[in-house]
């Protein structure tokens, strides 16, 4: 898992949440099968999508994937992380 990425796209996500100008914001992780889905929960029904926090999730090496879609309850984005570990690198010749 790339924990930066983990990070940004984490907050990317929250402050895409909170900008919908709701009181809450909640956060939910899970895995599965190498990956790591991060969604955040506005709590505010009616927000516009936002299309430079899904720019900026897309440009994270090891995002699949993300979106958001209305509920009843607010709006929910998520991003979708490959929490497969990186091939290291070969040691460089001496």
């Amino acid at each position: 898992m790339d924990e930066q990425d983990m990070e940004a796209a984490v907050k990317l996500l929250v402050t895409a949440a909170v900008r919908d100008g709701g009181r809450r914001v909640s956060v939910h992780l899970a895995d599965q099968a190498e990956k790591v889905l991060v969604v955040a929960l506005s709590h505010q029904p009616g927000a516009a999508p936002e299309g430079e926090v899904f720019t900026a999730l897309q440009a994270l090496a090891t995002v699949d994937s993300c979106g958001d879609d209305l509920a009843d309850d607010g709006r929910r984005l998520w991003a979708l992380l490959d929490a497969a570990p990186r091939p290291r690198r070969p040691p460089r010749p001496a």
